[in-house]
């Protein structure tokens, strides 16, 4: 009932407040216990709930406040309800936000009363008479907003809230507003932000972990992107269904270099193929892993099997990728990996080493191509080549599979023009191999007294390890002993 406006010739008596029966603690009831606000972001979203007069016999006039008012007001703050009458009240935001003004602690309804026996009063009346407190204004009911709807759940989840009582309430409250619909289509954004406690409540309530987008992307792929592995296992633990003919999740976590994401996935589906390769351009996850130079997933994957002599479509292996970045360890592990992928070529012809030199990366001429012809070199006791080797970038000190370097084999054939070079290129003489010998303990099992002599010379230690051969003194008595440094070659 809207007040009524006296004539301006009449004067309003405010009437003494007749006494409730004693039984009364009220003179008002609200017909809801939480006022629940849809929240929709750049709209001034509003509510409405109805405040019942308990009085049998005698009007009620009302007051309604909340404790943020600058936000959060009434279309009608005063109004007179008629005995056991029924009047419908609208909350509403002020302004249009873009965001919903939750706070803590929570807003509130403050619903006033006082008994009215005339039944009519002015809303400057109304005004006057809530202003002056006293026995007869009664506090009826402190009713909570809540702010609900799918907007709210998605500022939560752009705002990465942590997991507290006050966000499981707020969150809780939105999500009861929500249909499975809207709740799936809010995985996506959850998943992407890697709100794995946004991502459980959703999935408790109802949201489709298997629902999928337009172009068949899962929730899963795009929290793997996030990098937050407790919602990948929230995804994975909520009866996720992995499609092998759409999904790279391999793929995604490679790129991602998270070795725990893969971990969790592989320990999840026992059947994921390793080796499966991509849609655009047939790589499996090793080639993703090389191509970003990530070598903890490199080491993964190849331990549970994943072949690095795979090639893509365009012909690239791994270590194609690896080299054609750069990446240096990548690169090194590969080819412990693999002791002939270094020589595949692709679909132009190129070797690993050749994309390490048209982008000049330096650093990987040694192990992709160089070393290999100083060995090579080294063994024939071609010093020309030797030495184009090593003004080119080729480690001097550099070991193949078997841990010789190019003084081992120099030694072992007994080029000593070659060892000289190598020994004037720094040359360490105390290098061992993969059996324990040095460069001194080939020369000797080659039975070449003069290149012995000549490590000796440079500062080689006879009695590193026993020879399975003798060490033959008497034969490099023979030999003078050399003096001064080795003239380069």
């Amino acid at each position: 009932m809207e007040p009524s406006h006296p004539s301006p010739s009449s004067s309003f008596l405010i009437i003494p407040q007749s006494n409730p029966p004693p039984e009364m603690d009220r003179l008002v009831n609200a017909d809801v216990k939480e006022v629940n606000l849809v929240f929709t972001a750049g709209n001034k979203s509003s509510t409405t709930f109805r405040l019942t007069n308990l009085m049998h016999t005698m009007s009620v006039a009302v007051s309604l406040t909340t404790t943020n008012p600058s936000t959060l007001s009434f279309t009608q703050s005063y109004s007179i309800i008629p005995p056991l009458g029924t009047t419908s009240f609208t909350l509403t935001l002020s302004k249009p936000l873009d965001h919903p003004p939750l706070s803590t602690p929570q807003d509130t309804v403050l619903v006033r009363s006082t008994m009215l026996p005339t039944g009519k009063a002015s809303m400057e009346d109304l005004r006057r008479l809530f202003s002056k407190p006293g026995p007869h204004i009664f506090k009826d009911v402190t009713i909570p907003i809540a702010f609900v709807g799918r907007h709210v759940i998605e500022f939560l989840i752009l705002s990465s809230v942590s997991k507290t009582l006050e966000t499981a309430f707020v969150l809780s409250k939105a999500i009861a507003w929500c249909d499975e619909s809207e709740l799936t289509s809010l995985l996506r954004p959850a998943a992407m932000k890697g709100n794995s406690y946004v991502v459980s409540a959703l999935l408790d309530d109802g949201a489709d972990v298997n629902k999928r987008g337009r172009g068949g992307e899962s929730v899963v792929s795009f929290a793997i992107e996030s990098g937050s592995i407790d919602t990948v296992r929230v995804l994975v633990e909520s009866g996720f269904v992995v499609d092998h003919e759409r999904d790279r999740f391999l793929h995604d976590a490679a790129s991602a270099n998270r070795v725990d994401v893969m971990e969790v996935l592989c320990l999840s589906y026992l059947d994921l193929d390793v080796n499966v390769i991509d849609f655009e351009l047939g790589q499996t996850p090793l080639h993703v892993g090389g191509t970003h130079g990530n070598v903890d997933v490199l080491r993964f994957l190849i331990a549970l099997g994943c072949d690095p002599d795979v090639s893509d479509y365009n012909g690239w292996t791994a270590l194609h990728c690896a080299a054609n970045n750069g990446h240096i360890e990548a690169v090194e592990f590969l080819l412990s990996s693999c002791n002939y992928v270094k020589y595949a070529v692709n679909k132009e012809g190129r070797t690993a080493f050749n994309l390490a030199v048209e982008n000049g990366h330096t650093g990987l001429y040694d192990m992709l191509h160089l070393g290999d012809v100083l060995h090579r070199a080294a063994t024939k006791g071609d010093v020309d080549v030797m030495r184009k080797c090593l003004a080119e970038g080729a480690k001097v000190n550099g070991k193949d599979q078997n841990g010789w370097t190019a003084l081992h084999k120099a030694a072992f054939k007994g080029h000593v023009e070659g060892v000289k070079v190598l020994l004037n290129h720094g040359g360490l003489v105390d290098l061992t191999d993969g059996s324990g010998y040095t460069a001194l303990h080939r020369a000797v099992e080659g039975r070449h007294a003069q290149v012995a002599m000549m490590l000796i010379a440079h500062g080689a230690k006879a009695n590193m390890k026993s020879l399975d051969v003798p060490f033959d003194f008497d034969s490099f008595r023979k030999h003078k002993p050399l003096h001064g440094k080795i003239e380069r070659a």
